[in-house]
């Protein structure tokens, strides 16, 4: 097995994941017949094994804001899913990194062994204070079940369930059996398929698009891209189903979904980026909370999107408002409702790490989309990733939805 990643990894990681999950305490947990989708990020030093790997950050839930319910201001999370819930949590845990890593920069020594870390400075960025993964460290990325969009809707999973979204017994947004209804059910091209709403349409693009574009951009986003080198997935484990056919090679499907799409842009490439070839395993079936039914209709997917990772996040989503869980109608626009992953408290978070404490004049600084396009080669890549097909249909919110600045 390549890089020392035994056959056995998807069974490792799996465990990982599931006991981090059941250490939570039940809040925004599924209840009575519901289901959910359960992602995470791992990291592992070499060589990789049951020891050297952990759980960062983790995510739940099946919920995207339609768009009607889009917010200019940056303060709710408009994507719900597992996967993204779990990225965003992992961004929060890089920025934690960083600033710990600042303050132990002049302690060389301190910083050399300390174990724990999992950043470490990038020698090749002369004049430019940048991080890169630790030296033998590893990142991998689990999912429950097959990633919405084009993995899903390919598989031969999809001919299981062809009911509208409209007929389920929960209006259901979500990716029961790990598919989602795009706009022509059925239709599976390889071109971008966005994520369905409750009785009204989204513009957040599928989970499969956007796992994606994380193995050409990275895991780490523009804002993050100017502290860190781009941060790539080296393996991607999948649950497997209990309705999959006995001929079907799930670690072959998910190499074409999240992998053969994106060669078209090998000759793309500027620099810093790479189109990542992660290595993919099959993992048991998860705990029955995560196993979604053959139909839609027999689906009752939870609500909630939980949310945790190593450096003390823990929150839980309303999925279909984007705010922390027991919000109320009245209380909706009071920052105390944002969840920790939404793009205002990156914003925060990223102003902080350039300019310390000044939030007063970190106003002055630049609106959320400015200051993204400060990452030039960054928004440069991504340019050329959504103009090459089959990407070239990736759905775009209205620009002035990214103008706000810091609350």
């Amino acid at each position: 097995m390549e890089e020392g990643f035994s056959g056995e990894w998807g069974e490792i990681v799996s465990e990982k994941v599931v006991s981090a999950y059941n250490s939570l305490p039940k809040k925004g947990k599924p209840q009575g017949r519901e289901v959910t989708v359960l992602s995470a990020f791992l990291v592992s030093s070499a060589p990789p094994s049951q020891e050297a790997v952990e759980v960062i950050a983790l995510g739940t839930g099946t919920k995207c804001v339609s768009r009607s319910l889009l917010s200019p201001r940056g303060d709710i999370v408009n994507d719900s899913h597992a996967e993204v819930v779990a990225r965003r949590s992992l961004m929060r845990f890089f920025y934690s990194e960083i600033e710990r890593m600042q303050g132990t920069r002049n302690e060389a020594k301190r910083q050399r062994h300390d174990n724990t870390q999992t950043l470490e400075l990038d020698p090749s960025s002369p004049g430019v204070v940048k991080y890169k993964l630790r030296s033998g460290c590893h990142l991998h990325l689990y999912i429950s079940q097959l990633p919405c969009g084009y993995a899903s809707t390919t598989s031969p999973l999809y001919a299981l369930k062809k009911i509208p979204s409209s007929l389920s017994d929960n209006g259901s947004d979500s990716c029961a059996l790990g598919t989602s209804v795009v706009q022509d059910i059925g239709n599976a091209t390889d071109v971008v398929q966005r994520k369905p709403g409750r009785g009204e349409t989204t513009l957040s693009v599928s989970c499969s698009d956007k796992i994606a574009r994380w193995n050409v951009l990275g895991v780490q986003g523009a804002l993050l891209c100017q502290f860190l080198q781009p941060m790539y997935i080296s393996t991607i484990t999948v649950g497997q189903s209990l309705h999959s056919p006995v001929n079907f090679s799930l670690t072959d499907h998910l190499r074409r979904s999240l992998y053969e799409r994106i060669l078209p842009l090998s000759d793309e490439l500027l620099p810093s980026f790479r189109v990542n070839k992660p290595l993919f395993f099959v993992a048991p079936v998860p705990p029955s909370e995560f196993q979604h039914s053959e139909t839609a209709q027999a689906t009752l997917t939870c609500g909630y999107s939980l949310c945790w990772n190593r450096s003390g996040l823990h929150e839980v989503i309303l999925g279909t408002t984007g705010r922390k869980q027991g919000t109320s109608a009245k209380g909706a626009l009071y920052p105390s409702t944002q969840s920790s992953i939404c793009k205002q408290r990156f914003l925060e978070l990223f102003l902080k790490e350039i300019y310390g404490h000044e939030s007063e004049s970190s106003k002055s600084k630049g609106s959320y989309r400015e200051l993204k396009d400060k990452a030039t080669e960054y928004s440069l890549m991504s340019k050329k990733f959504k103009g090459k097909y089959p990407f070239n249909n990736w759905l775009t919110k209205p620009l002035s939805y990214e103008d706000f600045l810091i609350n």
